[in-house]
C-alpha cells in the first residue's frame, strides 16, 4: 500500500526490506572466492619433478635403445618404452602449465596460456628426440607422440580446479615412481606367487604380481590425491584467509585421476604411435603376442589404479566429515 499524504506511514521511508540468505544459497564472500582463479600451491616443484621425470625417461630409453644394435630388438625396445614417455609427458605439460597460469585469473586467457605451455614442452621434447635419438621413422614417431601428449596435458591444465589438476598430476607422479621402484621387487614376488618351471605357473605369478603392483600404486595415487588437496586447502587459507571447499565428486576425481591419465596414455600410444606398434607387433608371431598382451595389461593396470585411487581417496575424505548439524527446527517439539 503507497503511503498517502498526511497518513501515519508518510514519514516513513521507503527501505529495502533485508533478506537473510537462506540456507545453500551462497554468501557475497563465498560468490567472490568461487569468481576467483584456482590457485595450485607447489606448481614450481611439481614442474621441476615432471621435467626431471620426464628427461629420465627420455635419456633410458635412448640408452636401451643404442644399447641394441639398429633393427628389430630396438623397434621393440621402443614400443616398450613408449608408454612410460608419454605419461611423462602428459604429466609434465600440465604441471608447466599450472606455473604459467597460476596467477591468470581469466578463464580464456588461463586456457590459452596452458595450451600454450603445454606446447613448448612437448616442441622441446621433440627437438631433444630427434637430436639426440637416431634418425630414422621410429624417432619420428616417438617424438609426434610426445608433443601431443604434453599440449594435451597443458590443455588439461586450463580446467578452473586447479587443485584437482595439481592432484592428478602429484598422484601419478607417485604412481610413476612406485612402479619403478617396484620392479625391483618382481622377481621375489613371482616366487612367492609359486612362479615354477612351467610357463603356465609363471604366467599365474605374473598376473598376480601385476595386481599387486596396480593395487599398491592405486592406493598410494589415491592418498597422494588427497594429501595435496589438503594440504592446498590450509595454504589457500593461509594465504586468503579462506579457501573455497571441495566437495566429493572433486576427490572423486582426483583419486582417479592417476588410471585416468594411465587410460589416456593408452588412447594417444594407439592413434599416434600406432605405426610403431605395428611394426613390433609384424617383427614376429611372439612379438605379435606381446605387444598384444603388453596392450591388455597397460588397459588393466589404468581401470585397477582408476578404481583403487578413487575408492581411497573418497573413504579418506569421508573419514573425516563430522556429522550432520542438526537445526533447532529439524528439532521435534517439546
Amino acid at each position: 500500500m503507497s503511503n498517502q499524504p498526511g497518513s501515519s506511514t508518510a514519514a516513513e521511508t521507503d527501505q529495502p526490506e533485508a533478506v537473510e540468505p537462506s540456507v545453500g544459497e551462497a554468501s557475497t564472500d563465498e560468490v567472490v572466492a568461487a569468481g576467483r582463479p584456482e590457485f595450485a600451491p607447489g606448481a614450481l616443484v611439481l614442474a621441476l619433478v615432471s621435467i626431471g621425470w620426464l628427461a629420465a625417461m627420455l635419456w633410458s630409453t635412448r640408452e636401451a635403445i643404442h644399447s641394441t644394435a639398429a633393427g628389430v630388438t630396438a623397434i621393440s625396445l621402443s614400443a616398450y618404452a613408449l608408454p612410460g614417455v608419454i605419461t611423462a609427458a602428459l604429466v609434465t605439460g600440465a604441471t608447466v602449465a599450472l606455473l604459467a597460469t597460476n596467477r591468470l585469473g581469466r578463464a580464456t586467457l588461463r586456457f590459452l596460456a596452458a595450451v600454450g605451455a603445454g606446447l613448448l614442452v612437448g616442441l622441446v621434447a621433440a627437438v631433444a628426440i630427434n637430436l639426440t635419438y637416431a634418425d630414422n621413422a621410429t624417432t619420428n614417431t616417438i617424438a609426434g607422440t610426445t608433443a601431443a601428449a604434453a599440449i594435451i596435458g597443458g590443455a588439461m591444465a586450463g580446467a578452473r580446479q586447479a587443485r584437482v589438476v595439481g592432484a592428478i598430476t602429484v598422484a601419478t607422479l607417485t604412481a610413476q615412481i612406485f612402479v619403478v621402484l617396484f620392479s625391483r621387487a618382481r622377481d621375489p614376488l613371482s616366487d612367492l606367487f609359486g612362479a615354477g618351471e612351467t610357463q603356465q605357473s609363471v604366467l599365474d605369478a605374473a598376473k598376480w604380481v601385476s595386481r599387486t603392483e596396480s593395487l599398491l600404486a592405486g592406493l598410494l595415487a589415491g592418498l597422494a590425491a588427497y594429501l595435496y588437496l589438503t594440504w592446498s586447502r590450509r595454504r589457500a587459507e593461509r594465504r586468503d584467509g579462506a579457501a573455497s571447499p571441495l566437495r566429493w565428486p572433486a576427490y572423486l576425481i582426483a583419486g582417479a585421476g592417476a588410471g585416468l591419465l594411465l587410460l589416456l596414455t593408452e588412447v594417444i600410444i594407439r592413434i599416434g604411435g600406432r605405426g610403431l606398434l605395428d611394426l613390433a607387433a609384424a617383427l614376429s608371431e611372439a612379438d605379435e603376442v606381446a605387444q598384444t598382451a603388453l596392450g591388455t595389461s597397460r588397459v588393466d593396470n589404468g581401470i585397477w589404479v582408476l578404481f583403487v585411487g578413487a575408492l581411497t581417496t573418497l573413504i579418506i575424505f569421508g573419514r573425516t566429515l563430522g556429522p550432520r548439524p542438526v537445526d533447532d527446527e529439524d528439532e521435534p517439539a517439546a
